[in-house]
């Protein structure tokens, strides 16, 4: 299970950042993250309750905005959206493209008190 290991990172971020703003408590943390990172959210809030408990994120919200995969075509240049298997550029049939958006994982914000 990689949520774990990646919840974990995201809240020692987390903690790290509210401390360097001086702050006590996190009241939320908004995460973006790539549909192609195959993470699923039910394992990620079950690592969050886990291992934000005697940290200044316990009982913080997680809220996880998913993002859909967009690649572009390497011959065309025609930027497309698609599912995780079939990344074909649908306008030239090319199968030479490059995924540009899916793969993210970012802390977009964090709410502090």
């Amino acid at each position: 299970m990689h949520e774990f290991g990646l919840t974990q990172a995201v809240v020692e971020t987390s903690v790290a950042s509210a401390r360097e703003a001086q702050r006590t408590r996190i009241t939320e943390i908004r995460l973006v993250i790539g549909e192609l990172t195959q993470v699923v959210s039910e394992a990620m809030d079950f690592a969050f309750d886990a291992l934000s408990k005697g940290t200044m994120c316990e009982g913080a919200k997680l809220t996880i905005e998913f993002m859909p995969p967009r690649s572009v075509c390497l011959d065309c240049g025609v930027e497309f959206g698609h599912d995780q298997l079939h990344r074909k550029c649908p306008t030239c049939g090319s199968p030479y493209t490059q995924v540009v958006a899916g793969r993210e994982l970012e802390i977009a914000s964090i709410e502090v008190e």
